[in-house]
């Protein structure tokens, strides 16, 4: 008789987007009301929707949940049309990412129970090759289900970035059936000087931090309950009131008392089980302007363009025009952001577009202009 050794089930997989932006590092097209992950320059389409498309063929729709902040919940059901309204979870204040990925995992474990595996995504972020993202999705999602690990998605450093932050990975996690790839995780590392950044680069031990994670609901809630179990708590007396008519005021009254910290210190760097795997799918994080002009349409001259411009002996310019029936040109320069809006101008060089949070916060405070960005 032949006994055959049954595969193991594959995991009820969700996914969690994080759409928390405030738009300050593209403005004037983001605004305070229609941050970065609305932005609809890349293909048509916001970030947001482009998240949840890409997606497609592992995580079906009704398993996605995005997390946002209360005042964006109309523009993100306006985005995200195909997901229903209590897929969209509405944050009544800024508490960053730890509250965020509890409320997340509560919101799973309340709908598919403990085993369900959520991974959190990004609403902002680009990826050339989705259907690579989408391997490394599932295999980080199996390993999670197999053994009790949380798992980081790391990039693959291009170059010496001092803008993110880095994680040194240790030995191979190895067992039969696991998938291949993943590695222990030594050490965070928050965004280094540039020298230290090179160095990190050319040793082959450290990925940046995406920001993207995978783990079990039970698994994260056990390292919730070592390391932050007030938070545990805050979203255990939640969990029992979503899609009910008392969500919005258990999550105000629970949220008031939270802290604000980030998943990486609050949990990440303190536990013992994370694991990580190398990303090669071409993720672009698009923080500011300057990044942005790589994925716009390139003119003649080599710049990136979008909308009713014209360039004439300029070069490596982001010129960005939302405004239709307007023309834009650029002569003559190089190395610039412009950008045009209905009420807005932005020109600047590529090399300040990093600050564009400082000047958007000085508009914000000259009453003339407050509208703007308010």
């Amino acid at each position: 008789m032949i006994t055959r050794i049954a595969k193991p089930k594959k995991p009820v997989l969700y996914a969690a987007i994080l759409a928390g932006g405030r738009g300050e590092r593209f403005w004037p097209v983001g605004r305070a009301s229609r941050p970065k992950q609305f932005v609809d320059l890349f293909g048509g389409k916001p970030l947001i929707a482009l998240a949840v498309e890409r997606l497609r063929g592992l995580v079906p729709p009704g398993r996605v949940l995005v997390v946002t902040s209360r005042d964006l919940v109309p523009a993100t059901r306006a985005a995200l049309p195909a997901l229903s309204p209590e897929q969209i979870l509405g944050e009544p204040q800024g508490r960053d990412t730890a509250a965020a990925c509890a409320l997340a995992t509560a919101w799973v474990g309340k709908r598919a129970g403990e085993d369900a595996v959520v991974c959190i995504l990004t609403a902002d972020h680009l990826m050339a090759d989705s259907a690579a993202f989408r391997r490394t999705l599932a295999a980080a999602s199996e390993i999670a289900a197999r053994r009790p690990v949380m798992g980081l998605i790391g990039i693959r450093p291009t170059h010496p970035a001092t803008g993110y932050g880095y994680v040194e990975l240790g030995p191979p996690v190895a067992g039969p059936g696991l998938p291949k790839g993943f590695r222990r995780v030594r050490r965070f590392v928050e965004k280094p000087n540039l020298g230290t950044a090179a160095t990190y680069v050319r040793s082959g031990r450290f990925v940046w931090n995406s920001g993207m994670f995978v783990w079990r609901v039970s698994t994260f809630r056990a390292a919730l309950a070592a390391y932050r179990p007030a938070l545990l708590a805050a979203m255990d007396r939640v969990a029992p009131r979503f899609g009910t008519p008392a969500q919005g005021a258990a999550l105000a009254r629970e949220y008031e008392k939270l802290d604000k910290i980030s998943v990486d210190y609050a949990v990440m760097e303190k536990a013992p089980n994370l694991v990580a795997v190398r990303g090669d799918f071409g993720w672009d994080d698009v923080g500011t302007w300057a990044s942005a002009g790589a994925h716009l349409p390139a003119d003649a001259e080599g710049n990136g363009v979008h909308g009713l411009v014209r360039t004439l002996a300029s070069h490596g310019n982001a010129v960005v025009n939302a405004e239709k029936g307007h023309l834009v040109a650029v002569f003559g320069a190089d190395e610039l952001v412009v950008v045009h809006t209905r009420d807005a101008t932005l020109v600047c060089p590529k090399s300040s577009a990093d600050g564009l949070k400082d000047l958007v916060r000085a508009i914000g405070g000259d009453p003339a202009t407050a509208a703007f960005v308010r």
